[in-house]
């Protein structure tokens, strides 16, 4: 038996609905040797810039509905070495290959001290995998809610949304910062742009979605609405962190808008009723301020 002590706690969280991907790796690289990187990994995977909305009735999933087998290259962008293993929906004949591999991979992160992030630890959200035991053969985990729980060595990847997905932070490469942030834009451009795998409207397109959904379906019961603004608000704060942390001014001026008029929306979310017109006209504002920042930011 082996179990690490990884909190939430460091983890900037201004909405409280941060993308449980990116916080579950900061977490996870704050609690590392590698933790000078915990706050950059976000904006450096390129989640820091990705958006995706369901523009039917604003579906939770479409958060977490992307290209998994890529978060790999991802984050690897970042610096880190990662070892990742994946079974997705039809790929039954190799569960338990995968899901042993994964186990495996899992024992030996913990035994080096540095925590898993895995899909579905914390109820169709990701979470940390913490540490491990043999004797119960049970998995200990951290949800993202904070609180910490356990799975079975055999129900991983058969829980809510039967998918394995499970990456770990192996090491660090060392590499020229101006290499790191070129490779991050360029992830976050083609995200922007639309090029990466998605159903929903994805980039700049989930502006579009979003803020049609405002106008035209908003009612004030839709807590849907709170989460998207809640999700995006949070990682568009990481991607103004890095522009700060390493000096670049132009890029600073547009993301203190894009993040504060995320923050904005959300915060009027939350304090007025969006079933009014004139709160709707006001949120919807707010993102197109917003997109609008961001287009300038990516058009250089």
């Amino acid at each position: 038996m082996k179990k690490l002590n990884i909190t939430w706690e460091g983890i900037e969280d201004p909405t409280g609905y941060l993308f449980s991907f990116a916080k579950s790796l900061a977490a996870v690289v704050k609690n590392s040797p590698y933790a000078d990187l915990f706050e950059d990994i976000i904006a450096t995977s390129g989640f820091a810039f990705r958006m995706w909305v369901d523009g039917g009735g604003l579906c939770p999933s479409a958060t977490s509905i992307w290209s998994f087998g890529d978060q790999k290259r991802w984050v690897e962008n970042g610096g880190l070495l990662c070892g990742y293993v994946e079974r997705m929906w039809g790929e039954d004949a190799v569960e338990k290959e995968r899901r042993d591999e994964a186990i495996a991979m899992i024992k030996e992160s913990i035994d080096s001290g540095v925590g898993v992030v895995a899909w579905d630890i914390s109820g169709c959200e990701w979470g940390v995998v913490t540490g491990y035991n043999d004797e119960e053969a049970i998995l200990y985990t951290l949800k993202i809610n904070g609180n910490e729980d356990k799975v079975s060595y055999e129900n991983l990847g058969k829980m809510e949304i039967p998918i394995l997905s499970v990456l770990a932070v192996r090491g660090k490469v060392d590499r020229p910062q101006e290499e790191t942030t070129e490779g991050m834009l360029a992830i976050a451009r083609a995200h922007l742009n639309g090029e990466e795998w998605c159903d929903n409207a994805k980039g700049f397109a989930a502006y579009e979605a979003l803020i049609s959904f405002i106008k035209e379906k908003l009612t004030d019961d839709m807590w849907n609405l709170e989460y998207y603004l809640g999700t995006y608000a949070g990682l568009k704060l990481y991607a103004l962190k890095y522009f700060e942390k390493y000096g670049m001014a132009e890029w600073v001026e547009k993301y203190r808008i894009v993040y504060g008029e995320w923050k904005a929306a959300f915060d009027l979310k939350r304090t007025k009723n969006a079933g009014e017109e004139a709160v709707r006209a006001e949120l919807a504002a707010h993102l197109e301020r917003a997109c609008e920042a961001e287009r300038a930011a990516f058009a250089k």
